[in-house]
């Protein structure tokens, strides 16, 4: 599962290339007897199987002993929700080791050896593989080379001083159905240009996340801009 989502696209090419290195690690492998076995049911009764604390904590510190200094996360509905500037001190930490949470979730003594618990937000998945994945991307792609275009990451949505989101795309054609690209984009007046994305962003940014919104300090030209029509940019 999660080996088929590294070695495609920009991931993929990255890893080839050497830019970033992401290896996958059966906790199983780390399970006695011939089963294997890496869960069993709660003390006290309930619901659900619980990750073990042998196995996967000897995973853990087998991957700990490939990478020294690394830091440990584990995917669990409990911990800090991912964002950007999480993602980025990810990718400066340069070594981190993921755990996938699974079943009802794991025994808490392996918290022990763990760093940070991170989530993706108020919903339950099935296990913590996409979970890893969503962090690993969103780390992979800030490090420098891995997107080709540098500038790439820091224009769009939560980069840059401005914390915002941003600003509508468009390309060929420049009519579908009836729907036009706007005049100012097909202008080449780079100024008005600049000045309409950072106007459409403020915009994006006010109505659809009123709470990055309200945390973001506009100064007296962000204001005029959100009011300004295209005559007077």
């Amino acid at each position: 599962m999660c080996e088929g989502y590294l070695a495609e696209s920009i991931l993929g090419k990255a890893r080839e290339a050497g830019l970033v290195d992401v290896r996958v690690q059966d906790i199983r492998a780390h399970a006695p007897g011939r089963h294997k076995v890496c869960d069993d049911a709660p003390y006290g009764g309930g619901a659900g199987m619980v990750m073990k604390p042998e196995p996967l904590t000897d995973a853990i510190e087998a991957a700990r002993a490939r990478l020294p200094g690394a830091r440990v996360l584990l995917t669990s509905p409990r911990g800090r929700r991912l964002d950007q500037p999480l993602a980025r001190d990810l990718a400066a930490q340069g070594r981190v080791i993921v755990v996938c949470g699974r079943y009802e979730g794991v025994d808490e003594r392996v918290m022990q050896v763990v760093d940070m618990e991170v989530s993706l937000g108020d919903f339950i998945l099935t296990g913590g593989e996409l979970a890893a994945l969503c962090i690993v991307d969103a780390a992979a792609r800030l490090v420098p080379g891995v997107l080709g275009n540098e500038a790439s990451a820091g224009a769009e949505s939560f980069e840059g001083e401005r914390g915002l989101l941003e600003h509508p795309h468009y390309t060929r054609p420049p009519d579908f159905r009836g729907m036009k690209v706007p005049e100012i984009l097909l202008s080449g007046d780079h100024r008005r240009i600049e000045r309409w994305r950072r106007r459409e962003s403020l915009r994006a940014t006010r109505e659809k996340r009123p709470d990055l919104f309200e945390r973001f300090e506009p100064t007296q030209e962000d204001l005029r801009l959100i009011e300004a029509g295209d005559d007077e940019l």
